[in-house]
């Protein structure tokens, strides 16, 4: 395992570029952290982004505290490999929509009519972006 004080490196960007799962978690205070399954997408910058409505219980709690983390592995049948992000989130307002709209391209096959009208309903709700700057970066390959 491998730690760098902040930063994703080329490798760990090519890695988080591929239609995989994140495991995100925020401060939760005193109760333990929930880890949920997420899409996310991965800057030019190094930060993680992914998108939610605006009056989920995650950011609700990351406007009281914006820490979080998020995990990515390798699936089964590859050899094991993960990247673990941790810093501070902001919300912001803009560019959801977009980020939608782009992780359902990479997650889904929008020729298909159901996931079509899937990504329709998404974009049709208020959404707001979820920006994660790392602050600590682990990392993992076998």
């Amino acid at each position: 395992m491998s730690t760098d004080a902040g930063s994703l490196t080329a490798e760990d960007l090519e890695f988080l570029r591929r239609p995989l799962h994140g495991l995100l978690s925020v401060a939760a205070g005193p109760i333990p952290a929930q880890p949920r399954p997420v899409w996310f997408e991965a800057t030019d910058e190094g930060a993680v982004q992914l998108f939610t409505g605006p009056g989920t219980l995650k950011v609700r709690r990351l406007r009281r505290d914006p820490r979080a983390s998020i995990v990515v592995a390798a699936p089964v049948g590859e050899r094991e490999r993960w990247v673990s992000v941790a810093g501070t989130v902001t919300v912001e307002p803009d560019g959801a929509h977009d980020l939608a709209s782009r992780l359902a391209a990479r997650y889904w096959d929008l020729d298909d009519p159901t996931r079509a009208a899937d990504l329709a309903a998404i974009l049709a709700e208020d959404q707001v972006r979820l920006v994660l700057r790392p602050e600590t970066v682990h990392r993992y390959a076998y």
